[in-house]
């Protein structure tokens, strides 16, 4: 029997491959608009209903639908999954795995998940059997590069996958199988842990936060880790320009992208390289930040989710679309960044007058970057006019002076009164914890927000 249910799990991880893989790829935006709205028709009609707070919805256009956010799925948890599972008792299986680091517990046959927190509040998530097979399939083949399909022939050694993140779970270890060995590597340990077990198993594709990527890389380059990965992919993190071509630089392969949250698997790198919104399972509803409707908040609804209920689930994240289609001819959206969090934006006031104006985070970054400081970390804080900048440089005092020097420049540029400036030194962060460049603590007050 147990051989059975393993046979007609692999079926179900191949054949949701394949129909990701070579039947859910577009070309045509209205034929991808038609298929979303075949999929969302049927979902708003007989699986969204099924959580008790939706269910009154039933056969009302999407609009009509109420929208959530992270505080509102944990306040009305149990109404807003199919199986009606308490908080309490998700939490007690999450945290359990946490605190005892075997991730194998299960809710019945449903996976618990507990997310990292970046946003302050954790969130639990719930994942049934199979749509963990069908994730994983689709997972693969948004993922896998066409030069390493062959490792997936049963004749080809297996596919070797190192996995590093904070907390390992049932949906990443079902992509482990006789045709992929799947090694995943507790963040908690320590990198030093897990360099012996890397070289033992020399991985073909290597994914991990962008962080854990370059300290790889960097133990890679002074001989204190000699593997060569095929394939890199960074997860977890926004992917700095700095690190990806630092970590291209140790293994000659340019990170791809994943962009994975608790709320569902919202997109990936083309073959270009280029960011994709996974649009083939999911509807996204942009809420622009900024009047050239290029930044945005997402308003996510997954239709292919059937356990936790996510219908117009408000995002935290600020997304930037690219200005050009891909060449990859994908009809699904381009992005050309994932900025960061919408506590990552801080808020000066312009000096018309005019209020408060947003300094997005991807031109925080560039400011801090283009310094000629010689960082090695830095971390911004926004308090009211206050900006508290810990840095590690090579040179502290000549550093100190860039800095300034730069944001000043940046503050004439943006046409907003200045900012205090604090540096203190680096504080490294816990093991395992994700990094955060930008925290908007407390906006200045007085003025209104305007984008």
């Amino acid at each position: 029997m147990l051989d059975l249910e393993r046979l007609r799990s692999l079926l179900r991880v191949a054949t949701s491959f394949i129909h990701s893989r070579w039947w859910l790829r577009f070309s045509d935006r209205r034929r991808l608009e038609a298929w979303q709205a075949r999929q969302l028709t049927r979902f708003l009609r007989e699986t969204a209903p099924q959580a008790p707070r939706l269910s009154a919805f039933r056969g009302q256009p999407l609009e009509r639908w109420p929208g959530m956010d992270k505080a509102l799925l944990m306040n009305e948890f149990s109404a807003c999954n199919s199986q009606n599972i308490d908080l309490q008792a998700a939490l007690d299986v999450a945290l359990q795995a946490e605190h005892s680091r075997d991730f194998s517990p299960q809710l019945g046959e449903l996976t618990v998940g507990l997310s990292s927190g970046t946003s302050g509040h954790r969130g639990v998530f719930l994942v049934g059997r199979e749509e963990r097979e069908r994730w994983a399939g689709t997972l693969l083949a948004r993922t896998l590069p066409t030069r390493l399909l062959g490792h997936l022939l049963p004749w080809r050694p297996p596919l070797r996958i190192a996995f590093f993140l904070r907390a390992n779970s049932r949906l990443y270890t079902t992509l482990s199988s006789r045709r992929i060995d799947f090694a995943f590597h507790d963040l908690l340990l320590g990198l030093d842990a897990a360099l012996g077990a890397l070289e033992q198993q020399q991985p073909h594709v290597l994914v991990a936060p962008a962080t854990v990527l370059r300290a790889l890389a960097d133990a890679h380059q002074a001989g204190r880790l000699r593997i060569a990965p095929a394939h890199l992919v960074s997860v977890a993190e926004v992917l700095e320009e700095e690190d990806a071509q630092r970590i291209e630089h140790a293994f000659g392969h340019r990170p791809a992208q994943i962009y994975q949250a608790s709320e569902g698997f919202l997109g990936y790198s083309c073959e270009h390289g280029n960011l994709h919104l996974n649009e083939t399972h999911l509807l996204i509803e942009p809420e622009w930040l900024d009047q050239e409707q290029r930044r945005f908040q997402p308003l996510i609804t997954d239709f292919s989710r059937t356990t936790q209920i996510i219908v117009r689930y408000r995002l935290n994240d600020i997304l930037q679309l690219a200005p050009t289609p891909c060449p990859c001819g994908r009809a699904e959206r381009t992005l050309a960044a994932i900025e960061g969090r919408a506590d990552e934006i801080f808020w000066l006031p312009a000096l018309d007058g005019s209020g408060l104006r947003p300094l997005y985070p991807d031109l925080l970054r560039r400011a801090i970057a283009t310094a000629q400081a010689n960082l090695e970390e830095w971390r911004l804080r926004q308090e009211g006019m206050d900006w508290h900048l810990q840095v590690k440089a090579v040179e502290p005092g000549k550093a100190d002076t860039a800095l300034r020097q730069a944001l000043a420049a940046f503050f004439q540029q943006q046409q907003v009164q200045p900012a205090t400036l604090h540096t203190t030194d680096w504080i490294p962060d816990e093991p395992g914890a994700k990094r955060r460049r930008l925290l908007l603590q407390r906006r200045p007050e007085g003025a209104p927000c305007t984008y």
